[in-house]
């Protein structure tokens, strides 16, 4: 059973930092008009009618997104690479453990920054611009911690399901 519920939880670890890695250095987490030209934004760069220019002010939400969204992407690396361990050299049942662990924390780090994102925008942007919307980096890293989540979940479940189990004959933990 560990091989079942760490195999979904592994896959969704992958899904998760794919779609974190992505939503990170993508420039469309806010897509709004300025003077009349389309513009979008993200957490590295701001664009716009499609020319882009790095932030020029140093704002703390930004940073702390950036922050953030970068220890999630650590962290959730962190839980892929041991959640596959799992399938290596028998079971590995406290490497599943944590694994888990750090998948959830990838999912709340990520949960965090997303919120300090929306927090601001709303307040400050949306007051500022009319016509803004998120747009598709932003909901892909609200899909990521939904996928981390879930991860941990199984790599959790993977792990109490084992220990619940009774160990077969020469069967070795690590």
């Amino acid at each position: 059973m560990l091989y079942t519920f760490a195999g979904g939880g592994t896959l969704c670890g992958v899904a998760a930092l794919v779609l974190l890695i992505v939503s990170t250095a993508t420039d469309f987490w806010m897509q709004y008009r300025y003077s009349g030209n389309a513009a979008s934004q993200g957490l590295w760069r701001f664009c716009i009618n499609h020319k882009c220019h790095a932030h020029t002010l140093t704002v703390a939400f930004w940073d702390a997104t950036r922050a953030f969204m970068l220890l999630a992407i650590l962290s959730c690396f962190a839980g892929v690479v041991l959640g596959l361990s799992a399938f290596t050299n028998g079971t590995k049942t406290r490497r599943v453990r944590t694994g888990g662990i750090a998948l959830l924390l990838s999912g709340f780090l990520a949960l965090l920054a997303l919120a300090i994102y929306t927090g601001v925008t709303v307040n400050f942007f949306g007051k500022r611009y009319i016509d803004w919307r998120f747009s598709w980096s932003y909901i892909l890293g609200w899909i990521a911690i939904i996928l981390a989540l879930a991860a941990g979940v199984l790599q959790l479940c993977a792990y109490q399901r084992n220990v619940a189990e009774p160990a077969p004959p020469n069967a070795s933990e690590s």
